[in-house]
């Protein structure tokens, strides 16, 4: 089988079909056309579809004699962000974002490219069935963005409906890349995370007379300090970590003090043991701190767990990570793998790992998005291409969805060859 052919000769309609989505993008838990279009390309290669599982998720079968079970994921939620790009295929779509806000809605963090490539491994290795054995698990997953997708397909059951997987594959784009390269490690490559509310509590009154008050916005102030040391003095500096307030509200005019103030907060982690290092850090700066104000025990800053925001570090299993080192050297040139360095973002990919009766043997490598001639001119300017989640990201389709496509292709064939 010449893969590198038979890739090639889906590229075209493989562009269309991304070119499609990009135009079209829908953001978390509104992926209906996303998903139809997902599931009715899954159809058209002859695997087993079933629709709408866990949101708007799509789950394709495709059997073929024993062996292995593989998962491959392709997310598919869009942003709340105007596109500036200026492509032939801009997004012009408007939505609401969290807040309730209007919006332009583009497909900046590239789940474009995932979706279509997520196609594209279907179609190779539906025609190519002479070449391996063993059961593939196509998922569309609905939601990445609000990290909630792979729970709700999770807690549908998943893996009970469609059999566990032996393992599970993933990519993302990534722009620090030029396009046609993969970058892959062993162990986390990607943060886990949680986010924490914070309710500081005081005694209001007048802003002329703060000495019969216990000022909660002078108590965050030093709360937001204080959690600053966390990762500073608490973490290894080989251990990454961040602890970082984005959202702080309270107070309503200059001269009131205020009764409470409000702060949203997001860690990152890359084990179990600074998952909980963070948490109980947190919870005993605002504790002391508030104590060190005169708070009573009955007022002390309370931290409120968002349990739906918990996820794990994305952790490649060593030996697949291997194999999809393999096959891309392989289909690609031992020039064209590099080995990736932890990012802190996070993915609720992390989830399939953990989610069967034993950890599943997972990875997610990363494909290179941006062209050599934009990323030649990004030097010589000293600068990085647009980031992900930027209002000017766009990846060059043809090479992009080739390298991840080529890839997924090539190490589901290792697997079950």
């Amino acid at each position: 089988m010449d893969l590198t052919k038979l890739v090639q000769t889906e590229l075209d309609d493989l562009v269309r079909i991304y070119k499609h989505l990009h135009a079209n993008p829908e953001l978390s838990r509104e992926e209906e056309k996303s998903s139809k279009l997902v599931a009715d390309q899954l159809e058209a290669c002859g695997i087993a579809v079933t629709r709408n599982f866990g949101g708007y998720g799509v789950v394709g079968v495709l059997e073929n004699g024993d062996g292995p079970t593989v998962m491959v994921r392709g997310d598919m939620d869009a942003l709340p962000i105007t596109e500036e790009t200026g492509l032939e295929y801009v997004s012009f779509v408007r939505g609401k974002d969290p807040s309730g806000n209007d919006t332009g809605v583009m497909h900046a963090c590239g789940h474009d490219v995932h979706m279509t490539s997520l196609v594209g491994t279907a179609r190779v290795l539906s025609k190519s069935r002479e070449s391996w054995s063993g059961k593939i698990i196509f998922v569309g997953q609905p939601a990445e963005e609000s990290m909630s997708g792979a729970r709700a397909m999770i807690e549908q059951g998943l893996f009970e409906k469609f059999g566990a997987p032996d393992y599970c594959l993933a990519t993302h784009v990534i722009t620090k890349l030029e396009a046609g390269n993969i970058v892959v490690k062993s162990g986390p490559i990607m943060a886990g995370t949680y986010q924490l509310k914070i309710t500081v509590r005081g005694v209001g009154g007048h802003g002329a007379i703060p000495q019969e008050c216990i000022d909660p916005v002078v108590l965050a102030a030093r709360i937001i300090t204080s959690l600053q040391t966390i990762v500073s003095r608490e973490f290894s500096p080989l251990d990454p970590a961040v602890v970082t307030v984005g959202s702080i509200h309270g107070g309503t005019r200059a001269n009131i003090i205020p009764g409470e103030v409000v702060m949203e907060v997001t860690a990152r982690f890359c084990n179990s043991e600074g998952h909980d290092r963070i948490f109980e850090s947190v919870k005993r700066i605002c504790k002391y701190e508030g104590l060190s104000m005169g708070l009573p025990e009955d007022l002390l800053p309370i931290v409120e767990f968002d349990d739906e925001s918990d996820l794990p570090a994305t952790t490649n299993d060593s030996g697949l990570a291997d194999i999809v080192r393999k096959a891309a050297a392989e289909y690609l040139g031992a020039d064209k793998v590099h080995e990736a360095e932890m990012v802190m973002g996070s993915e609720d990919f992390s989830l399939f790992r953990t989610a069967g009766v034993k950890e599943t043997p997972s990875c997610l490598f990363f494909t290179g998005a941006t062209s050599a001639e934009e990323m030649s001119m990004f030097h010589e300017k000293g600068i990085n291409p647009p980031s992900i989640h930027n209002s000017k990201f766009y990846p060059p389709p043809e090479p992009t969805i080739k390298t991840a496509v080529t890839t997924m292709v090539g190490t589901v064939l290792r697997i079950l060859s």
